[in-house]
C-alpha cells in the first residue's frame, strides 16, 4: 500500500496538475486563434469593426481589418456623399450598430464590382475626405484605415464633386467581363437579358428581418436563367449573376449591346406603411405613368445609382430621332404584348396586384429597340409574400410560368413576323 503524500508533496501535485490545465487552455486558445486568423486569410480582407468619432471639426471613420488596403476617395452632389472605393472586402460588421455622427448621417457599404467594394457615405453637410490613413497594431496584427473628413462650403464641394465626376462615370460602365459573354452570342436564338435589381453596395428594399431585395431578386433570376437554358431554346444574359453593382444606365447598355430580344428587369417592392398590401406587377416604360403609385416607384428606383455613389449620365446612342421615335413605338407594342401574357401565366401561380399590368418612367426601360419590362414579384412588407418570395417551389412554380408567357411571346412574335401589338 502507497504510503499517502506529506503536505509538500500534496501541493507540488496540484500545482503540476494546475499548471497542466492552464497549458492544454493556453494551447487550445492558441489554436483557435491560429485557426481564425487563418480563416480570415482564406477569405481575403475583412472588416470586422467600424466606429465614428469626432474631434473638433474632423470626423473620423475608422475600420478594423485584417490586411491593410489602399483606399480612393470620391465625392458626389445631390445629394452629397463621399464615396470610398476599396479592393474586395468582406464585410462582417454588426448590422445593428448605427454609424453616424460629425458629418456623417448615415453608411452604407458592399461589393460595386466583382474585384471591389464601396463605402458610401450620406453627409449631414457639405465635407471632404482630407486624408485616408492606414496603420497597423503589432500586439495582434490588426489593421486599421481611418477615413478624416472635414467640412467646407458648398463652392469647394461642387468643385470636388465636378473633379470626380468623370471617375465615377467610368465607374458605372465597369461590368466584370460581360463582353465576353456578349460576342459569344448567336444570331440564330433570342437573347433574353435577365436584370436582377439593385445588388452590392445597392441593398433595394429591406424587410424587418434583414432580408433584402437584392438577395430575392437573385435568386429568383438565377432560378429563372437555369429554367430558361434547359433546352437550348434561348441564349441569357444576366446583368448580375452575383451580388454585385450595375448602374441603371449600364443594365441598358448591356441589353443593347447584346442586341436582346427581351429584357426583364426583376424587383421586389416594399411599403412599410402598408403592410397589408401585396401581389405581383408588371410595368412597361412610359413618360407617362398609368397612376401616382406607379409614378412614385419609378422615382424611387431610379434613385438607385446615387445610393450606390454613382454619377451617370444616360445616353440612348446611335438611333435618329424620327427612326428613334418609330422604333420605340414598336417597341412599347412588344414591351406591352409580353406583359399581358405574362399576366395571364402569372395569375396561375401568384396573387396579383390592382391593375397588374402598369406604365411608368423607369430609366432601365428605356432601351429604345429593346422590349422591355420591370417585374415586382411582390412586397417585402408582406408576411405573406416574403414567404413566397423565400419559397423554392413558388420560385419553380413562378419561373415555370414566366417561361411560359416568354414562349407564348416568342410564338406570337414570330409568327406575327415583328408586328408589334397595339401598346396603351
Amino acid at each position: 500500500m502507497r504510503p499517502a503524500p506529506n503536505p509538500v508533496e500534496a501541493y507540488v501535485l496540484a500545482a503540476s496538475g494546475l499548471v497542466a490545465r492552464v497549458a492544454g487552455a493556453l494551447m487550445l486558445c492558441a489554436i483557435f486563434l491560429l485557426a481564425s486568423l487563418t480563416s480570415l486569410h482564406a477569405e481575403g480582407i475583412v472588416a470586422i469593426e467600424a466606429q465614428v468619432s469626432v474631434e473638433g471639426d474632423e470626423t473620423r471613420l475608422t475600420l478594423k481589418l485584417n490586411r491593410p488596403v489602399e483606399a480612393r476617395a470620391l465625392h458626389t452632389g445631390a445629394p452629397e456623399r463621399a464615396v470610398i472605393d476599396l479592393p474586395r472586402v468582406n464585410f462582417q460588421l454588426p448590422a445593428d450598430k448605427a454609424l453616424m455622427g460629425g458629418v456623417i448621417s448615415h453608411l452604407r457599404f458592399g461589393l460595386f464590382s466583382r474585384e471591389r467594394s464601396r463605402l458610401v457615405i450620406d453627409l449631414a453637410e457639405p465635407a471632404l475626405v482630407t486624408a485616408t490613413d492606414v496603420s497597423s497594431r503589432e500586439v495582434d496584427g490588426a489593421h486599421f484605415l481611418t477615413i478624416r473628413l472635414s467640412p467646407v462650403d458648398r463652392v469647394r464641394f461642387a468643385q470636388a464633386v465636378a473633379e470626380d465626376s468623370v471617375r465615377l462615370a467610368e465607374d458605372a460602365t465597369s461590368n466584370g467581363g460581360i463582353e465576353e459573354r456578349i460576342r459569344a452570342l448567336d444570331q440564330e436564338r433570342p437573347v433574353i437579358v435577365i436584370d436582377p435589381g439593385h445588388g452590392g453596395v445597392d441593398p433595394g428594399a429591406v424587410a424587418a428581418g434583414g432580408v433584402t431585395e437584392k438577395e430575392i431578386v437573385l435568386a429568383f433570376s438565377l432560378r429563372l436563367r437555369d429554367r430558361l437554358q434547359e433546352n437550348g431554346q434561348y441564349q441569357v444574359i444576366m446583368t448580375r449573376d452575383s451580388d454585385v453593382f450595375v448602374s441603371l444606365a449600364e443594365r441598358v447598355r448591356i441589353a443593347r449591346r447584346a442586341q436582346a430580344d427581351l429584357f426583364i428587369s426583376i424587383h421586389a417592392d416594399s411599403i412599410s406603411s402598408a403592410p397589408q398590401v401585396r401581389g405581383l406587377t408588371i410595368y412597361t416604360g412610359s413618360e407617362q405613368a398609368s397612376d401616382a403609385e406607379s409614378a412614385r416607384l419609378a422615382e424611387r428606383e431610379n434613385r438607385a445609382d446615387a445610393a450606390a455613389g454613382v454619377d451617370d449620365g444616360f445616353v440612348e446612342g446611335d438611333i435618329g430621332d424620327i427612326l428613334k421615335e418609330l422604333t420605340r413605338r414598336e417597341t412599347r407594342g412588344f414591351s406591352f404584348g409580353f406583359a399581358r401574357y405574362l399576366a395571364e401565366e402569372m395569375e396561375t401561380v401568384a396573387r396579383l396586384n390592382r391593375n397588374p399590368v402598369r406604365q411608368a418612367a423607369f430609366r432601365v426601360l428605356r432601351a429604345p429597340d429593346v422590349p422591355s419590362v420591370l417585374v415586382e414579384l411582390g412586397y417585402l412588407s408582406s408576411r405573406q409574400d416574403i414567404a413566397l418570395l423565400r419559397s423554392e417551389e413558388w420560385r419553380d412554380s413562378a419561373t415555370r410560368a414566366m417561361a411560359e408567357a416568354i414562349g407564348q411571346y416568342f410564338t406570337m412574335r414570330f409568327a406575327n413576323r415583328g408586328l408589334a401589338p397595339v401598346s396603351p
